[in-house]
């Protein structure tokens, strides 16, 4: 019995690391059959995604690429991240029945609204990039150019500093799941994140001058969000913790 017990002992683990492979081979697929999916609308998309930049450029300017590859790469760099983006829920779910049988009961109810609400929150915080940011941004920037400067952006110079912004207002936009997160877990007190309120909205600010061109006014779209979601963050992390001791007697594993 005693040469049996090790290799029961290790099938257990066994177990996790093959679910664990499955799960990341199906992600894997979910990416691939996306990227091919989108492959066919490439060029399309980037169309699509340069027209905030393309609306303000001045007549007879256009975009360019610098690299002779980079007419056929960049297009395809783009449907992969637009496969990547769109597949998000998905691979948020495989990680979620990954880790769900090892949460308690109250556990899996929180995970699973947080991790709906923080992919609809990412995808509202690029929204806002394209849709507000982008149009203010590029209006700027154009505009700035001196007298006999035709601007002509390079598209992979392009692609790169929209996929930043992308990440930057997604990432803003997450920061009242990270505040629920926290207080939910008794890493911080939500007192002690109400006292840091000025310290927050200055660093609101810094990020928006460090992810942003430096006029003033892009500055203010990221951080005057930030610091809302902040405050909504707040709120919803008093109801969460309120809820978790409420249910503190009575959680199962």
């Amino acid at each position: 019995m005693s040469a049996i017990a090790p290799i029961d002992e290790e099938r257990p683990f066994i177990a996790h690391l093959l679910e664990l492979r499955n799960r990341l081979l199906r992600c894997v697929v979910a990416i691939l059959i996306a990227f091919f999916a989108a492959v066919p609308f490439a060029d399309r998309l980037y169309l699509w995604l340069s027209g905030p930049l393309r609306s303000v450029l001045p007549d007879g300017a256009s975009m360019i690429a610098i690299k002779p590859i980079a007419p056929f790469m960049i297009p395809l760099k783009l449907a992969f991240l637009t496969a990547l983006a769109l597949t998000v829920p998905y691979i948020l779910y495989q990680v979620w029945a990954f880790v769900a049988p090892g949460l308690y009961r109250h556990e899996r109810r929180l995970v699973w609204p947080l991790m709906v609400s923080s992919s609809v929150l990412f995808y509202l915080g690029a929204a806002f990039a394209y849709f507000v940011v982008f149009p203010v941004v590029f209006r700027f920037l154009i505009g700035s150019a001196p007298d006999g400067v035709v601007p002509m952006t390079d598209i992979g110079e392009y692609l790169d500093f929209v996929i930043t912004m992308f990440i930057a207002f997604g990432a803003a936009f997450e920061v009242p799941v990270a505040i629920i997160l926290l207080t939910y877990t008794g890493a911080v007190a939500t007192d002690d994140l109400r006292k840091a309120r000025p310290y927050v909205i200055v660093g609101a600010f810094v990020i928006g001058a460090i992810f942003t061109p430096p006029d003033i006014l892009s500055q203010f779209l990221l951080a005057v969000p930030t610091w809302l979601l902040y405050e909504l963050g707040l709120l919803l992390a008093g109801w969460f913790v309120r809820g978790k001791e409420e249910e503190r007697p009575q959680q199962t594993p």
